[in-house]
């Protein structure tokens, strides 16, 4: 866990506003100000930075602030919605560490019918839509069978503008003429940023879910459902621009978000507060998103939207799921901040291909053999197998011990980095060689099991068992342990395993007799880190 220091220099970076834009536009002062009000509550030392197209200058204010972190708020650019993904990324070429969403994820998740696209590829229910215009890849032109054909209205929105813009009493279309629908869309494209489609409207209840990260997982906040009061039959439910932003529109006033349900509400709240954190890890979302469903008349929800790094204004929905959650606006900016310190100190677990360097070879009398090795730090589904076939090949192991270090692979595929097992590959010539799976021991401070370390026969000799615990030893300090603990068996099979860990350093603190069987006993050993921490 990466502890956030007490006093940091953040740059709070936002988009200029002209003093003439729209409402929604200018709504980012406001989070600007609060954010920069609650940093300055947490001891740290806020500083402003605006960002127009002119991206050179932009580099040039945040690389001369020297911050140690950026805020990025960033909405829109120049009125283009296309172009909230650029300034994540130019953060990610010069390294600088950035709250909320990576770019990949504002880019995905900003563009709807890539959104849509992907939740329906990961089993998750979004209303079907048609579009965009103009066509593009992931369009989708046919309709279904009649047989399973929409027949409620059908809205239409702009790929990739928020702000519910172009969402007013015009949005829905009958479903009498779907085929035509192609057309509106052509007429309608300038209007709503130059790109949009039509989706099916969920006739029924809304809700919004927010989700705060923080340096250990995700917290999914309070539900909130949007309440439709005195809508007369014929206006649509729908939080249009107004409801947002006029303060004079009955939508505005007549569009309400409780907090309190009735009993009969809890399973669907369950299933809410499940598919929101599903999209938190299928976007691989972090910082702060929320998630927007509509919930048909059968209880269904349908996902409308995943909206990463969602507005911070007092009067926000995010805002209001913190305050009932009984979390200030401080101390959630605290979390968003751990949350993006977390990432960033995980980033070297993040990389593919590590060349495996001079400066981590192992002392042992086998001189190792680097050449072409790489480390690799994420697992990948296909570590499933490969895992399996090496813990097998060595020989060493039972099949169930075989199905344990294959669980701990699919435990981390599964979970990501809410999985308390951590991995460090070793491929030479893109073969697995080795690897290591190691992570914190549950209720101490600083005390790290090492759980698994294996060679593939095809590679042992090499020194590659010295690299790989050199590795996962340097990790480990990374990550504040100051110990490493090891089991293995006290039968003599398993001698070169106790040599092994005799030359990296490992003691053996004890012995638990006939522990695997009569006779054959469990060995517990230990390498104190702390003279190489405190020399760091």
């Amino acid at each position: 866990m990466n502890a956030l220091p007490e006093k940091m220099r953040v740059a709070i970076a936002y988009n200029q506003v002209d003093e003439a834009a729209a409402r929604d536009e200018r709504d980012v002062l406001d989070q600007v100000a609060a954010v920069f009000e609650a940093l300055s509550g947490l001891g740290h030392l806020p500083l402003t930075i605006s960002c127009s197209l002119d991206l050179s200058a932009f580099k040039q204010k945040i690389i001369s602030a020297r911050p140690d972190m950026v805020f990025n708020l960033v909405e829109p650019m120049d009125g283009h919605g296309r172009l909230i993904g650029v300034v994540p990324s130019l953060f990610d070429a010069i390294g600088i560490p950035y709250t909320g969403a990576p770019a990949s994820a504002i880019h995905e998740t900003s563009h709807k019918i890539l959104s849509k696209a992907r939740m329906q590829a990961s089993g998750l229910a979004t209303p079907f839509w048609i579009g965009p215009w103009p066509h593009e890849s992931c369009s989708r032109f046919t309709l279904p069978d009649e047989a399973v054909r929409p027949h409620s209205p059908w809205i239409v929105k702009s790929v990739w503008e928020h702000a519910s813009l172009g969402i007013d009493g015009n949005a829905l279309i009958s479903p009498d003429c779907p085929e035509n629908l192609m057309g509106v869309l052509r007429l309608r494209a300038t209007d709503l940023g130059g790109a949009c489609f039509a989706e099916q409207y969920i006739d029924g209840r809304e809700f919004n879910l927010s989700i705060i990260g923080g340096s250990e997982r995700p917290v999914v906040l309070p539900p909130a459902e949007i309440v439709f009061e005195n809508f007369e039959k014929d206006r649509p439910r729908l939080v249009c621009y107004k409801a947002k932003w006029d303060e004079t529109s009955f939508e505005y006033t007549h569009t309400t978000r409780q907090f309190e349900f009735p009993d009969i509400d809890a399973a669907l709240l369950t299933e809410l507060r499940q598919t929101a954190l599903r999209c938190w890890h299928v976007f691989n979302l972090r910082g702060y998103a929320r998630v927007d469903f509509r919930v048909d008349g059968q209880n269904r929800p349908w996902i409308l939207e995943v909206n990463a790094n969602p507005c911070l204004s007092r009067d926000a929905g995010f805002r209001a799921a913190i305050n009932q959650a009984g979390m200030t606006f401080p101390q959630a900016i605290e979390r968003i901040l751990a949350d993006a310190m977390h990432q960033e100190g995980k980033k070297s677990a993040s990389s593919i291909a590590v060349p495996v360097t001079e400066s981590l070879m192992g002392g042992g009398s086998q001189k190792p053999n680097p050449k072409d090795a790489v480390f690799r730090y994420a697992p990948c589904p296909q570590d499933v197998q490969d895992i399996r076939k090496l813990v097998e090949a060595t020989g060493f192991f039972h099949s169930y011990e075989v199905n344990v270090a294959v669980e701990l692979v699919e435990d981390r595929l599964a979970k990501g980095g809410a999985s308390d097992y951590h991995f460090v590959f070793l491929e030479k010539n893109s073969r697995l060689a080795g690897y290591v799976c190691y992570g914190p021991i549950p209720c101490t401070a600083n005390s790290f099991d090492m759980y698994w370390i294996a060679v593939h026969p095809d590679f042992q000799n090499q020194g590659l068992g010295r690299i790989l615990a050199d590795e996962t030893e340097r990790l480990v300090l990374k990550m504040g342990g100051r110990s490493i603990y090891i089991e293995t068996s006290q039968s003599d099979a398993y001698e070169p395993t106790r040599a092994f860990y005799h030359r990296c350093g490992y003691r053996f603190e004890a012995v638990l007799e006939d522990f695997y069987a009569p006779g054959d006993g469990k060995l517990i050993g230990c390498k104190n880190l702390a003279e190489q921490c405190d020399a760091a």
